[in-house]
């Protein structure tokens, strides 16, 4: 009885954990929408650079602390290159794009169209390793990407200028990040998902500080001040916390549950994207969205083969 209790309550913290970090992760998109706002000569890579800046310290002391207290094995020179190189693709190249194409699409579209990754992910993972996609599987592509053709087809005819370019931005960050999910699960197994976060994201940061001042150099003041609190806000509640707390509720419930479980973050972004910037949600775009989460959650569960 205290067993099932026990696993009850276990399940329980890991629902509220990964339910967590998918908000902190959906308020990225309005935080950023925000800080173009607040600073209107401040582009992708100022920002990114400002929010490694503030993390990139907590994700070093997390790797010093984690590796203090476990005492794990030293890395693999194959080991190493593998973190440099996910680190590389789904925390600088991925945010890059993501960042970059928000200077020009809705913060309601980005979030649709990088939750896309799955897809991609499920499609890599034919072509790569010649996995079978079943008739589910292919139904639920055909019913997301039929939701993401209605809600940007609604986007079309709103004429928003640089659609186009935006959104292939977005969407070039939701392929980076895909890449990143298969190569991650290996190395998660590996090397343990705390470990593996705090080394993936301390690469990414280090990129995104070098890119920075070799564009603009050691420029790092100058910005308003609502934008250093937004970026402040940006890595405790939208990278650091959410990581941590993902990290920690997929241990708890599993990959797959925290898969399904995290289906409510384009619908989050989607209501604070109204009721902070203003962003129309139409009944198209609404419908659209439902369509892609729909597909999205067919597809988790026809991987876990539920």
């Amino acid at each position: 009885m205290d067993s099932a209790r026990s696993t009850r309550r276990s399940f329980l913290a890991g629902l509220c954990l990964v339910l967590l970090g998918a908000f902190g992760f959906s308020a990225k998109s309005i935080l950023v929408k925000l800080a173009y706002a607040a600073a209107p000569e401040l582009d992708a890579i100022a920002l990114m650079a400002l929010r490694m800046l503030f993390s990139l310290p907590i994700f070093l002391l997390a790797a010093a602390w984690h590796n203090r207290k476990t005492q794990p094995r030293p890395l693999r020179r194959k080991e190493w290159l593998a973190v440099i190189l996910l680190g590389l693709d789904g925390y600088y190249l991925a945010s890059y794009l993501d960042f970059y194409g928000l200077q020009y699409v809705s913060a309601g579209l980005e979030r649709i169209i990088l939750f896309l990754y799955p897809t991609f992910v499920v499609l890599f993972s034919a072509f790569a390793f010649g996995r079978e996609i079943t008739r589910f599987m292919a139904a639920a592509l055909a019913l997301t990407y039929s939701g993401m053709m209605l809600v940007f087809v609604e986007h079309v005819s709103l004429a928003a200028p640089d659609l186009w370019l935006g959104s292939s931005l977005v969407l070039g960050s939701a392929v980076a990040f895909a890449g990143f999910t298969l190569g991650s699960g290996v190395m998660v197994h590996r090397i343990g998902s705390s470990r593996f976060t705090a080394y993936t994201m301390s690469v990414a940061g280090i990129a995104t500080l070098i890119h920075f001042v070799l564009e603009r150099g050691f420029a790092f003041t100058g910005f308003p001040d609502k934008v250093y609190g937004l970026a402040l806000t940006m890595t405790v509640f939208s990278t650091v916390l959410p990581a941590f707390f993902m990290n920690a509720g997929i241990r708890r419930i599993g990959a797959d549950a925290a898969s399904v479980v995290s289906t409510i973050g384009p619908i989050a972004t989607l209501v604070m994207a109204f009721l902070v910037l203003d962003e129309a949600v139409t009944p198209l775009q609404s419908a659209g969205t439902c369509l892609v989460l729909s597909g999205v959650y067919v597809l988790g569960r026809a991987k876990s083969g539920a």
